[in-house]
């Protein structure tokens, strides 16, 4: 037999005995151990930008813009109130504190590392919560991105959650398993209650609170900004996928290596049609658990998101960016611009960026999903540091485009965190 069939089988047979750290072994046993996955083919251009857009053409709007030598700023940060906040420059001699503690909630115990930058005392700030992938932890991913740094550099507060190697085996957090999908439950309201609880011991900006994440932590992510809105202002996925991607290990093994597109309606394939723009699944009316009523009628689309990939990854298909965004966007009408450029004047990454907006906004308005696929980049955080694992230093440099992304996204109208 395959040895990949087998190993797909035996992750099958321990998770319906309910072994999910061991089905999670299998299954990362199966992506890295014996199997090698197969070098991804070069993308053409025409392939680049059904992989950039998947639902860029519902309203007939895409305009392309001619090639850009530098990564594009869609705001000028000195435009932005938001970013200007986020600009103040503080002593460059002063470090700030990276400190750790952990976390106790109804739904578990994780322990988790917090920057506080130097300088800032007095302000209320904002937070970002990273979410590591698979194998690392807060160290490794705050040396990776660099978002220490820049969080001194900018006045942050930075919270990495660890996930504990007794839910799963490889640190990977549990985005593929039913019971961790949903708001109230599972590693969601363990991770909510979490940033609750550095809201309420530090001086953070309500109203400014993010969440980004790498491979299963970037599938974490867009899983926070469905079900907690409210709490999240904005979200950033880095190859990762989208909410409702997998149910289980053998599932979960799918949607990595071909896509989540079984799941979607309308999907390119047999009929030629354009892409339906739906949610993956018939997502269940969400149960506010956590409080007395929903947090508005228009959090049923989820926290707007940044999302970057690698056309390269041979461990998430590219597809699962596409499909992480019409996830986002669901059925409403969108205008998308698209623009392609580079992430260094002779040498980096190539990449193709698309914007997306409600129809008939200006471009001065927020945008509700910005979509990146770095050419020949593979699984590993864009434009970052060595010193981290999964890091790919060419690209053009995400930490700094999701903080970017999430200064034009604070907390819409009508939203409170509870």
């Amino acid at each position: 037999m395959n040895p990949l069939l087998q190993k797909i089988l035996s992750a099958t047979g321990l998770t319906r005995r309910g072994d999910l750290v061991e089905a999670t072994q299998a299954i990362q046993q199966a992506l890295h151990g014996e199997v090698t996955p197969a070098k991804s083919a070069p993308v053409s251009s025409r392939q680049a930008s059904a992989a950039t857009a998947s639902a860029d053409v519902l309203d007939g709007f895409v305009r392309e813009v001619e090639p850009a030598r530098h990564a594009p700023t869609a705001i000028p940060e000195s435009e932005n109130r938001a970013d200007a906040d986020l600009e103040a420059k503080t002593d460059p001699h002063r470090v700030g504190r990276f400190v750790e503690s952990s976390y106790t909630g109804e739904t578990g115990t994780r322990s988790f590392k917090l920057f506080v930058p130097a300088g800032f005392e007095g302000r209320a700030l904002p937070l970002v919560v990273m979410l590591h992938g698979c194998t690392q932890d807060p160290d490794d991913f705050a040396a990776g991105t660099r978002m220490n740094a820049l969080a001194q550099e900018r006045g942050l507060f930075v919270l990495y959650p660890a996930q504990a190697p007794r839910s799963n085996a490889h640190k990977c957090w549990n985005w593929f398993v039913p019971g961790d999908q949903r708001r109230g439950h599972g590693e969601p309201s363990l991770l909510a209650g979490m940033t609750r609880h550095v809201m309420e011991t530090h001086p953070v900006d309500a109203d400014r609170v993010w969440v980004a994440g790498l491979s299963a932590g970037g599938a974490m992510a867009a899983i926070l900004a469905r079900e907690y809105p409210d709490l999240y202002a904005a979200a950033g996925i880095h190859s990762g996928l989208p909410p409702g991607a997998a149910h289980d290990v053998v599932s979960a093994f799918s949607a990595m290596k071909s896509g989540a597109s079984g799941a979607l309606p309308g999907w390119p394939g047999a009929s030629g049609h354009a892409p339906v723009r739906t949610p993956l699944v018939a997502w269940p009316g969400t149960a506010f658990a956590e409080g007395s009523s929903a947090p508005g009628a228009d959090a049923a689309e989820g926290a707007p998101v940044i999302v970057f990939h690698g056309d390269a990854d041979g461990t998430v298909n590219v597809l699962n960016g596409s499909h992480a965004i019409d996830a986002t966007l669901g059925t409403s009408p969108v205008q998308a611009v698209r623009e392609s450029g580079r992430s260094g004047e002779d040498v980096g990454r190539a990449f193709t960026r698309t914007v997306y907006r409600a129809s008939r906004t200006s471009e001065a308005a927020p945008s509700r999903a910005e979509h990146w696929v770095v050419h020949g980049a593979g699984h590993a955080w864009s434009g970052g540091d060595a010193a981290g694992s999964f890091t790919e230093s060419d690209g053009p440099d995400a930490s700094r485009e999701m903080l970017r992304f999430f200064a034009e996204h604070p907390r819409r109208r009508g939203m409170s965190a509870r």
